[in-house]
């Protein structure tokens, strides 16, 4: 049987899902890739110096990255075209205090985070990955940093319970979140064997120790090369190590966790960085061709970087006041201004098919779908839709529509949230997935390289086919 010919593009979208086991490790990942290829730094604490025809980028608490680039033939007032996606996904997260002994085992306390498919965590090969809290002694002056984290090696696991002592599992597995999820470390035989890892070490003297198992205490210290009375505090959630890969008989999908939204995250960076990378790039444009990233999607955006917070306007804002002292700019720069809000869709399940509306079934390798509602559960409209499918037909892609059916209810994205804060255009779309939620998802290989061609015809497009669009005239 051939196989399907997979686009470089898709073994690059594999590569950044494999550096990316949280939403901090996402944006480090799209930061490393940024500034390979010019992209400037800038701060939120500072003021910024921008100049026409340059890039830049920022972090918010190193979980929301917003980058830019301004075409050269920018002025205040002029428009900034935007895809928008989020960094985070389902997860589960360790407690601030995930000492958790029972049984003689040692486990590990956990909240769950997002609304994920929480069954599909158990039997898997976990780990953990986040950001630590590293305080720093030198001259007998303290600072405090924050690193990341990784523990390649699979570390705890969440055991199912055998069916002989549960034989109506099969009947309807329901998991109780607060007892059932604790992923095991070790049993505390084992732990009290090792236990000369803590005393010999500055473990015990740590006000840590008495909320965190000082085993995994001492595995963190030692990824990260110093001291476990060095970790002030950390943001780890569990992760599975199993690797995202190409995979089907024909080679044609990607096997991974956070396909939902790190796909459209990779897609939309990549779009930018290639649209926006040679010196032509920019020498036509009027506008400013941007992406952001934000985190907290998945729990509603209500946080100082999610896209509920004034991120995206503060943006918007400082990059037309670079350029001008006049307020009314800003104004005038939202209603020139438009947002693709990327995230994932949901594609048509073969064994499920009566859970899709009948005229409005997304298919994998059918393109980026359109996502539509009436109860602006997705902000697109009439004119939005029709933008983003004309750069699809210029440029040959497929696209889709989506409608959830009537007696089901509808989620949301960042796409509402940003139109209606922000007052911008938006159009929402993303890729069709399988398996949403699940800590295993996938997708088709063709729908990845679509997404990425889309967005960047977008950024290519947008400012010359607005120029013939006449709405509120």
């Amino acid at each position: 049987m051939a196989e399907t010919e997979v686009s470089p593009v898709v073994f690059d979208l594999i590569n950044f899902l494999n550096a990316s086991p949280t939403a901090f490790h996402a944006v480090d990942e799209a930061k490393k890739r940024l500034q390979k290829v010019g992209y400037e730094q800038v701060s939120e604490r500072e003021d910024w110096n921008l100049q026409a025809g340059k890039r830049y980028f920022f972090t918010r608490n190193h979980s929301t990255i917003v980058a830019f680039a301004i075409g050269k033939k920018y002025v205040a007032g002029n428009g900034i075209h935007i895809v928008g996606a989020h960094t985070d996904s389902p997860c589960l997260k360790l407690k601030p205090v995930s000492k958790v002994t029972k049984g003689n085992y040692l486990e590990v306390g956990v909240q769950t985070y997002g609304g994920g498919l929480w069954h599909t965590w158990f039997d898997r090969d976990l780990t953990v990955a986040g950001r630590v809290m590293i305080k720093e002694e030198k001259d007998g002056s303290a600072s405090y940093s924050h690193q990341l984290v990784r523990i390649e090696e699979p570390i705890m696991r969440v055991p199912t319970l055998a069916i002989h002592l549960d034989r109506g599992v099969n009947d309807g597995f329901k998991v109780n979140t607060q007892s059932h999820l604790l992923p095991v470390l070790a049993t505390s035989i084992k732990a009290e064997l090792n236990r000369e890892v803590a005393e010999n070490g500055p473990a015990e003297k740590m006000t840590s120790s008495s909320r965190h198992h000082s085993l995994l205490l001492q595995m963190i210290a030692n990824k990260l090369g110093c001291q476990p009375d060095q970790i002030c505090d950390f943001e780890l959630q569990a992760c599975d190590t199993q690797p995202s890969i190409v995979a089907g008989a024909t080679k044609e999908f990607v096997f991974s966790g956070r396909l939902d939204n790190l796909c459209m995250s990779f897609c939309s960076l990549k779009a930018l960085i290639n649209a926006t990378s040679s010196e032509s790039d920019l020498e036509d444009e009027s506008g400013v061709r941007m992406v952001a990233l934000f985190d907290h999607e998945e729990v509603g955006s209500n946080s100082a970087q999610g896209a509920g917070s004034p991120a995206m306007l503060d943006a918007l804002s400082r990059i037309t006041n670079s350029f001008t002292s006049d307020s009314k700019m800003l104004t005038k720069a939202i209603q020139r201004s438009f947002l693709v809000s990327a995230d994932m869709a949901h594609a048509l399940h073969p064994n499920y098919t009566d859970k899709h509306e009948e005229n409005h079934q997304p298919k994998l390798h059918g393109g980026l779908v359109i996502k539509h509602n009436a109860n602006q559960r997705y902000a697109t409209n009439a004119v939005t839709s029709f933008i983003f499918r004309e750069i699809a037909m210029k440029h040959n892609l497929p696209i889709q529509d989506f409608v959830v059916r009537n007696d089901m209810p509808c989620g949301s994205t960042i796409g509402p949230i940003l139109a209606s804060g922000v007052g911008i255009r938006t159009v929402d779309v993303g890729a069709p997935q399988l398996s949403m939620h699940s800590i295993r998802e996938m997708c088709a290989v063709d729908d990845v390289k679509h997404s990425y061609e889309h967005f960047k015809a977008f950024f290519q497009e947008f400012s010359h086919l607005d120029t013939k669009i006449t709405v509120d005239m």
